[in-house]
């Protein structure tokens, strides 16, 4: 059975290049928690220059191509609520990958789809 997806990379290799392309007009982009290297899921918290933000997390379309959703909710909330939000999602993926990206507008500074 053959499939129009293409294969799945890596999981390190998918959020150093999340790090790379956000990091290439100057903005702070890090790496805050290093999950498993092939199979962990991976959280970006965008964060504005006032330390609220949001979390995107992967997730796929209905076609099965990679994507992400706002994991917080559309609008940003404090320091405190994103903490919470990861410390929350830790608990049911321990391999994920924690990244955090400065942002003005809350959207993401890489090629993505949000759902």
């Amino acid at each position: 059975m053959s499939s129009d997806l293409p294969p799945r990379l890596r999981t390190d290799l998918v959020a150093r290049a999340l790090l790379r392309q956000s990091g290439l007009d100057g903005r702070s982009a890090m790496l805050l928690r290093k999950g498993d290297p092939d199979a962990g899921g991976i959280l970006v918290v965008l964060v504005g220059r006032n330390g609220d933000g949001v979390v995107l997390s992967q997730t796929r379309t209905p076609e099965g191509h990679a994507a992400w959703c706002r994991g917080t909710g559309e609008n940003p909330i404090s320091a405190d609520q994103i903490q919470a939000y990861v410390d929350r999602q830790l608990t049911y993926d321990p391999d994920l990958w924690v990244l955090e990206i400065e942002t003005l507008d809350f959207s993401p500074p890489f090629e993505a789809i949000l759902i």
